[in-house]
């Protein structure tokens, strides 16, 4: 793993696990200490945590971990119920053995980050499960748009979520797979709605803003 992307993989636990909450400011100077390396290399990580809306990055006013509101998380995750719902009949046509198995892999690989209480790790996977679905549509605007939905869920999962949000008290994805594998194209459809409402109805929508983090000792083991 390159230094750049162990530094931003440390940023992004961070932001998801709350222990920099929406709002923290996040000065390239500390942050370059903690690592210890130079300012130019935070901001490369900081730009491309901004470019995946984890971070966001106000000229002569630094970064802060980006804060959704409620009204926005609640949009993002409304929006996702319109449409990958109705990505299904369209992804059953290119639906396969190959993808089946693909997808089975990725679902074992979310319930290896829970079992080891990875939240990053598990939101990130998630989300990867979510928008590559949609890829196998053949839909290439739909699935671009919900990849960045997609993002910025999981802004909004690690901002208000829990280990519930991306857990299997929201059902396990293997459910869904196993009513692709059958053309079950009506209730893979209620599946998919029914697990992102839960994601939505998991949210804890509220948050705090410490601005006095300790960077050293968060990020030097």
């Amino acid at each position: 793993m390159s230094n750049d992307e162990h530094i931003y993989q440390q940023i992004l636990k961070a932001i998801v696990e709350h222990q920099l909450p929406p709002g923290a400011r996040l000065p390239e100077d500390r942050l370059s200490e903690a690592f210890g390396v130079s300012r130019t290399g935070i901001r490369k990580v900081l730009q491309r945590l901004a470019l995946e809306h984890f971070v966001i990055i106000e000229k002569n006013k630094g970064a802060h971990v980006n804060r959704p509101s409620e009204a926005e998380a609640s949009e993002v995750l409304d929006s996702r119920m319109l449409i990958e719902p109705q990505l299904i009949p369209a992804l059953l046509n290119h639906w396969d053995l190959t993808q089946s198995k693909r997808f089975r892999s990725m679902a074992k690989e979310e319930k290896q980050a829970e079992a080891a209480n990875q939240l990053a790790k598990s939101i990130q996977l998630t989300a990867r499960f979510h928008y590559e679905l949609a890829n196998v549509s053949g839909n290439q605007v739909l699935a671009r748009f919900i990849e960045q939905l997609c993002y910025r869920s999981s802004l909004i999962l690690a901002a208000y979520g829990t280990r519930g949000s991306v857990g299997c008290e929201c059902g396990d994805h293997t459910q869904l797979l196993d009513l692709l594998d059958e053309k079950k194209s009506d209730q893979a459809q209620n599946w998919m709605r029914h697990h992102l409402q839960h994601i939505k109805s998991s949210l804890i929508l509220d948050s705090t803003t410490d601005d006095n983090i300790d960077f050293q000792q968060l990020f030097t083991h």
